[in-house]
Formats: structure tokens, C-alpha cells, sequence
């Protein structure tokens, strides 16, 4: 009954120092992306942040779309919206498992690559016209406001 005792505190110590080294060996995600430009040099703004002179990299913790902007002086300024989609390992059902039970590191790296165009100036005809059509739009009187109890429940 002693022996089975010990045996059985052995075996309990064991399994828990095995599960705290389990526990320390645990994996985790890194995830990771790079935004080049062609020309580099170009002021990244990602979701509103800016984050620096291209190549440059940034660690993330969701996935989903990006709207990122590119600026750079000589060239046109560049929105996209970049959809960053999660791997096969990173996903509702797995998720768990890839970050807390993994033994080892797993890591998700992509790397956009964007081109800027070459900005033109406007013609100075251009920009004229474009005034004149903005001062047309101006003297035009705008829509009578709607009046009335049933104009206020959206009735005209």
C-alpha cells in the first residue's frame, strides 16, 4: 500500500513536470509584412498609421483587409485596400492549437510589392475649366427645403 502510494506521487510529480516543460516548449505565431515600392523611399501610412520610408516591415495580430498609402514626392499618391487572409493553420478551428500547443515557432510573412506612377502636372487649360465648372456649380440656387408636418416625416 506504501509502495503503490509512492508510485502513484511519482508518477503524478512526472506527468506535472512534464506538462510544465510542455508548457514552456510552446509554440507561438509570428506574423509579419513587408511593403516595397518601385521607386523605394515612399511614406507607408497603413490603416491610418503612418509607419515609415519603404521597404519596411510590421508585425500584426489579425488578419483582415488594409487600406494602405503610398506617398512620395514626384509620384501620384497610391491607395490600396490589401486583403491579408489567414493560413489553412490560422483559422477559427485551429487556432488554439497553432498558438498555445505547437512546440515549435510558426511564422507568416508576406511581402507587397507596389509601383508608383510617375506624377503630370495638370495643363493650366485644365485647371481653368475645372474652376469655371466649380464657379457655375456655385451660382446655381440649391433645392428649397421641404416644409410642412408631412415634409418632416419625409412626405414631400
Amino acid at each position: 500500500m506504501v509502495r503503490s502510494l509512492k508510485v502513484r506521487r511519482r508518477s503524478a510529480a512526472i506527468l506535472g513536470l512534464g506538462a510544465v516543460l510542455l508548457g514552456l516548449n510552446a509554440g507561438c505565431v509570428v506574423r509579419r509584412y513587408t511593403l516595397r515600392t518601385e521607386p523605394p523611399g515612399a511614406l507607408a501610412i497603413v490603416n491610418d498609421e503612418e509607419i515609415g520610408p519603404t521597404p519596411v516591415s510590421r508585425s500584426f495580430t489579425y488578419y483582415g483587409d488594409r487600406e494602405i498609402t503610398f506617398l512620395l514626392d514626384g509620384y501620384e499618391t497610391k491607395t490600396v485596400i490589401q486583403p491579408v487572409a489567414a493560413p489553412w493553420w490560422d483559422n477559427l478551428f485551429t487556432e488554439f492549437f497553432s498558438e498555445n500547443l505547437v512546440p515549435f515557432t510558426l511564422r507568416d510573412e508576406r511581402e507587397f510589392k507596389f509601383d508608383l506612377q510617375q506624377a503630370t502636372p495638370p495643363q493650366a487649360n485644365d485647371l481653368y475649366n475645372r474652376a469655371e465648372a466649380l464657379r457655375a456649380e456655385s451660382q446655381i440656387a440649391p433645392k428649397p427645403r421641404r416644409k410642412g408636418f408631412f415634409a418632416w416625416l419625409g412626405f414631400d
